[in-house]
């Protein structure tokens, strides 16, 4: 039964109403009388237990638990909170006058225009001017500028910080002048929220005992953030009929997701896997999108319209899961929305052709060339 609360005021009318109804002559309850005093005393006590009762109910189920309270109620399950994922991107070191060999040792800091978010020099062996026995990146004495990836000492969101605002070096570095990040930092992801964990919670007791596609999206959803993923049944990866056999396409976000991850959803799947079967873990087939539109502008601003445009279009197609269709007058509406002085949209093509673009169930639809003319 739900709890019907009350606040202040209805609780010392409806008490007001049942002191007069079982009184047969009228009661005084101005205010400043002496019962209504004791009245307004007793729905005061009455609201501080009505409060009492809302924090025991929100603490006692995980559907209406917040924060460190959900944590423990699922921590009772074995099933603990996926944390956050740092941001990274490409910083260039630089300076004004070449001469002598620079070193910028793994773990380097640098930071932000403003100083909240702090990003560290990774370790990269492919790197040609990564040295191994110092950790360290060595800036050649004749160069000027060296790119390299680093990653936010803290984990979340709000790490993913735009082109340009990476422009301070935390402590000097002998040879190196300045920073700063030609690209967005990206991947930065905040701990798995309230409403994530208690959907996952309840897919983990929907998928207990049972080798269904159910179990199977659990184990792949507890490996990270921000993993998409398609199951197919009774096919092989060649396409034809294979009953006991299924497909997991999976994506990271990327289009391409690494080797590593590939492997780690397999062995997750094959905890869960029906018994007798055999199964396969593919990254999705990317359809490259390549839009061409041309708007009208009511001003001279048309260069600051294109970029607008390009901007939300992109964004749009990079955020399509698996087997969604990119269709064609959602292009023309992304258009429209992208700036107010846009007047019309034409010419709308997608790959040459004026038609949707519509992937295989376990393809995905990823950003190729958008022209804006």
């Amino acid at each position: 039964m739900q709890l019907q609360l009350q606040d202040f005021t209805t609780l010392v009318r409806n008490m007001a109403a049942s002191v007069q109804g079982s009184a047969t002559t009228l009661i005084d309850l101005t205010t400043g009388s002496i019962l209504r005093a004791i009245l307004e005393a007793n729905a005061s006590v009455a609201l501080w237990l009505q409060w009492l009762i809302v924090l025991v109910l929100g603490q006692t189920r995980a559907a209406t638990s917040n924060g460190a309270d959900l944590d423990t109620w699922v921590n009772d399950f074995s099933l603990t909170r996926l944390p956050g994922q740092a941001a990274q991107t490409t910083v260039t070191f630089s300076r004004i006058t070449p001469g002598y060999v620079a070193s910028i040792p793994v773990g380097t800091q640098v930071k932000t225009s403003d100083g909240t978010q702090t990003f560290a020099v990774l370790a990269d062996t492919t790197n040609p001017a990564y040295v191994p026995a110092t950790a360290s990146y060595t800036l050649a004495a004749a160069a000027t500028s060296i790119a390299l990836t680093v990653q936010a000492t803290t984990q979340g969101a709000a790490g993913n910080v735009q082109p340009g605002i990476i422009d301070m070096l935390a402590s000097a570095i002998p040879g190196v002048d300045a920073v700063t990040n030609p690209l967005q930092a990206q991947g930065g992801l905040d701990a798995e929220p309230d409403a994530a964990l208690r959907a996952r919670f309840a897919n983990f007791i929907d998928s207990r005992s049972r080798a269904t596609p159910a179990a199977i999206a659990f184990t792949i959803d507890s490996l990270q953030q921000g993993l998409s993923h398609v199951v197919t049944e009774n096919i092989s990866p060649s396409g034809a009929s294979a009953p006991g056999t299924f497909i997991v396409t999976i994506n990271d976000g990327s289009g391409a997701p690494p080797a590593a991850l590939i492997s780690a959803v397999a062995t997750a799947v094959d905890t869960v896997r029906p018994v007798g079967t055999q199964f396969f873990v593919q990254p999705p087939q990317n359809f490259l999108a390549n839009v061409s539109l041309t708007i009208t502008v009511s001003d001279n601003n048309k260069p600051t319209a294109q970029a607008s445009v390009t901007s939300a279009i992109t964004a749009y197609i990079a955020a399509l899961p698996l087997g969604a269709p990119l269709p064609i007058t959602r292009v023309a509406a992304l258009a429209y929305a992208a700036a107010a002085n846009i007047t019309n949209v034409a010419t709308i093509t997608i790959n040459g052709a004026a038609a949707d673009l519509i992937p295989t169930a376990t393809g995905i639809v990823m950003p190729g060339l958008i022209a804006v003319n």
